[in-house]
């Protein structure tokens, strides 16, 4: 995890900084669903490349928001999940799936 003296004061900023990008969001999205494997996550994800998947999952693990679980066995067999800190992403998730539903709804 980072310290605390690394992020922004601003609590909005400090939420950005842990998954403000496209790619970090909607894998969060994804894991909020259930425990994922690398492959199945990049085969759901349209448009992300291997390096980008693998770097961003590294970080959220980093930021203790994702769990990987390696099952220690060959072939390899890892997943990967949220952790409690994770979870507590969902609200923020939902918010966000509202404001996108009625900002649509809003169009023509």
């Amino acid at each position: 995890m980072r310290r605390k003296s690394d992020l922004p004061e601003c609590p909005i900023a400090t939420t950005i900084s842990l998954i403000g990008s496209k790619w970090k969001l909607l894998i969060i999205r994804n894991l909020m669903e259930r425990n994922w494997r690398f492959n199945e996550l990049l085969r759901s994800l349209d448009g992300i490349s291997q390096k980008v998947l693998t770097e961003n999952l590294r970080e959220l693990e980093k930021d203790g928001i994702v769990l990987r679980n390696d099952f220690k066995t060959n072939p390899p067999h890892v997943e990967y999940g949220m952790t409690d800190l994770g979870k507590e992403l969902n609200k923020t998730l939902e918010s966000m799936a509202i404001f996108g539903e009625y900002y649509k709804s809003l169009l023509h």
